[in-house]
């Protein structure tokens, strides 16, 4: 079932589309069956998890399903965030190794992602990428895939060294820290953290032992689910640490201070890309009544140096919502070091200046020369307002 087209994936590149087709092939389980694993996993990942398995992966056929379409899934997330690193983190210095940590990865989604990001980036840099998880089947997996893909593609001086290990115990974390002394320049912990301890002080202590392992130049990639309860979790997170002065965050957050999403219980902050999906997930979506036509998760990149992935100004925010149209108007929610907040454009304002307001959209970083604000009834309105003379730039669209 040769189902997988290199035409119809952004990010990806042909060569891993060609990999993961062979190897779900070689797997002998029928579309049907894929398409039943794939939705028992949603359900597991989704609305049932407390009833997920410790090792789910360990089973053939969800380790299939898994195979098929939440890697492929995971690793354009990752691959997306690889695209906001600081342009010189992974490719210099190229005379020596990038290493790298993949925590969680099931079947080498965050390794995957990170090699072939420096294929198809043209980066000829030697990658030793440690990848750790408590299935076996699925670290076999890994490696498969990687040799596989190293044979495909001619890469050389990639190597994956694999280890099963219990995340909630610390003796991986010591022997990982004898192994390489120096650290490891990424880290990648991709939907792991939601399944490691169950309150956010276990789970802030786990991360923050990850970023014991990260030098002062490396950069930590966290990313969770898009539900409510995971990216609340995540956010929590953020803020312990921070509050610790651990770590500062690289993106997407323009402040370090407490998270504004935390302040209503009915709130949570994620993203959401456009992706146009291989053909493997475009049929089990068909199948089961699925639509992955953007990526949906939280993440958090969490860096030693200060480092930011835009300038920390008043005038300068992050969009954490869609453009709303509106009857005469447009409306957006932004974030940045004074916190959340509603902005709208009456159309009948639109001008040269401020039209770059129509192309906001979730998770661009903008520039607002002047928000308004007026006072009702003595109190100023929670409400901003982009007036006809305001300048309204996108300074990093997504």
């Amino acid at each position: 079932m040769r189902v997988l087209n290199d035409k119809d994936s952004t990010g990806i590149s042909p060569a891993l589309l060609q990999v993961l087709s062979r190897a779900i092939e070689e797997t002998r389980v029928s579309h049907d069956k894929l398409a039943q694993a794939v939705t028992e996993l949603s359900h597991l990942f989704t609305k049932a998890r407390t009833a997920l398995p410790t090792k789910y992966l360990d089973e053939a056929t969800r380790r299939a399903g898994y195979l098929a379409y939440f890697l492929p899934v995971n690793l354009a997330k990752v691959q997306m965030l690889l695209n906001e690193l600081p342009y010189n983190v992974l490719r210099e210095p190229a005379d020596k190794p990038l290493h790298v940590l993949d925590v969680g990865s099931g079947p080498g989604t965050g390794a995957l992602a990170v090699l072939d990001w420096l294929y198809e980036q043209h980066i000829p840099r030697a990658v030793e990428i440690v990848a750790v998880d408590q299935s076996q089947p699925a670290l076999h997996d890994a490696e498969r895939l990687w040799g596989e893909y190293t044979r495909t593609t001619g890469v050389k001086s990639a190597t994956l060294i694999t280890t099963k290990a219990d995340l909630n115990r610390r003796r991986w974390l010591e022997d990982l820290r004898t192994r390489r002394p120096d650290g490891f320049d990424l880290i990648v912990a991709a939907n792991v953290l939601n399944e490691v301890g169950d309150d956010s002080a276990h789970r802030a202590t786990f991360v923050g032992n990850l970023l014991g392992l990260l030098p002062p130049h490396g950069s930590l990639i966290v990313v969770e689910p898009a539900l409510r309860d995971t990216s609340r979790g995540l956010l929590h997170v953020r803020d312990v640490l921070l509050a610790e002065r651990v770590c500062t965050v690289y993106s997407p957050c323009l402040h370090e201070k407490p998270c504004p999403a935390l302040v209503k219980a009915e709130d949570w902050c994620h993203e959401e890309r456009s992706w146009s999906p291989p053909a493997i997930v475009k049929a089990i979506d068909r199948e089961v009544g699925f639509i992955k036509d953007a990526l949906k998760f939280s993440y958090v990149i969490l860096r030693k140096d200060g480092k930011t992935i835009a300038s920390r100004r008043r005038d300068v925010h992050r969009v954490v919502s869609e453009l709303r149209e509106m009857k005469g108007e447009k409306r957006a929610w932004l974030c940045n070091e004074a916190g959340r907040s509603e902005v709208g454009r009456q159309d009948r304002l639109r001008s040269e200046s401020n039209a770059a307001f129509d192309h906001w959209h979730r998770g661009a970083i903008v520039r607002i020369s002047e928000i308004v604000r007026k006072e009702r009834k003595g109190r100023q309105s929670s409400m901003g307002r982009i007036e006809k003379e305001a300048v309204v730039e996108i300074v990093r669209p997504v």
